[in-house]
């Protein structure tokens, strides 16, 4: 069974279409890179996914769990978001860190403040917190970032914050992880530390969901590439397959003018 199936899925802002029929499933353990021209709707997906926008028509089903349904009104109660998102870990473009928080703290806040709805934490409360520190702080480790779990974000390089967003995105142990064009808002010397970080993610069989213009981190790490134009899936399979010899005109065209841009 697909950890991840979307089925038939479509967005629209008034008349404009953004997503259209998409379609596509998501192996455990996968990597899916995700390509394609500003506007051609990856962030949009994206949401919907983590239901920060409500689609129009379409399924989204985790390990055969329908999670959302535009047809089953039941699906789609504002009370059931919070926990529908918790299946989705998203890293956004910018860092979005609490600057009045630690990059601990950062990493945490969210487990904690979930942890106060158990019925054990007014009893277990110091346990209970002392645990999800000490995974807060392996977290840390993991993205190299031991030793700066005391500072501030604005005592972080841009790559380090990006790095506690991705920390701070696994803390709640998601199904699938999600990133939205993770370095591009980083100077290019930034860029590779962030990108090692996700591809030792990769290794790990971490399930992810990668919104990138890294097209050669695309094709060495991803183990699926799919191409988006005009809210639509043009192409979709193996990575080194659809970016070095791409079966599709609109394919073609965009790795074409991407690597005249690059």
């Amino acid at each position: 069974m697909a950890m991840l199936q979307v089925q038939n899925l479509e967005k629209h802002f008034g008349s404009t279409r953004v997503l259209e029929n998409i379609s596509f499933d998501l192996q455990e353990g996968q990597s899916l890179a995700i390509i394609g021209s500003s506007g051609s709707g990856k962030t949009t997906l994206l949401r919907c996914l983590n239901f920060l926008e409500t689609p129009n028509q379409g399924k989204i089903l985790v390990k055969g769990e329908t999670l959302f349904d535009a047809d089953d009104p039941a699906t789609q109660r504002e009370s059931e978001v919070r926990k529908k998102r918790l299946h989705f870990g998203m890293v956004f473009q910018s860092f979005n860190l609490f600057p009045q928080y630690t990059a601990l703290k950062n990493v945490t806040l969210a487990k904690e403040l979930l942890a106060q709805e158990r019925k054990d934490y007014k009893q277990n409360k110091k346990q209970i917190l002392e645990e999800i520190q000490q995974e807060g702080r392996k977290l840390l480790e993991q993205m190299g970032l031991a030793q700066r779990e005391n500072h501030y974000p604005h005592q972080l390089s841009g790559g380090q914050q990006q790095r506690v967003a991705i920390a701070r995105a696994l803390a709640m142990q998601p199904d699938i992880l999600c990133f939205d064009e993770p370095t591009s808002a980083l100077d290019p010397e930034l860029t590779g530390e962030v990108l090692k970080v996700i591809r030792g993610l990769a290794q790990q069989k971490t399930t992810m969901i990668i919104v990138t213009h890294e097209m050669a981190f695309a094709r060495d790490v991803a183990d699926q590439v799919l191409f988006m134009d005009g809210g639509v899936i043009v192409e979709r399979g193996a990575a080194r397959q659809v970016i070095e010899h791409p079966q599709e005109e609109r394919t073609r065209q965009f790795l074409s003018r991407y690597a005249e841009n690059s």
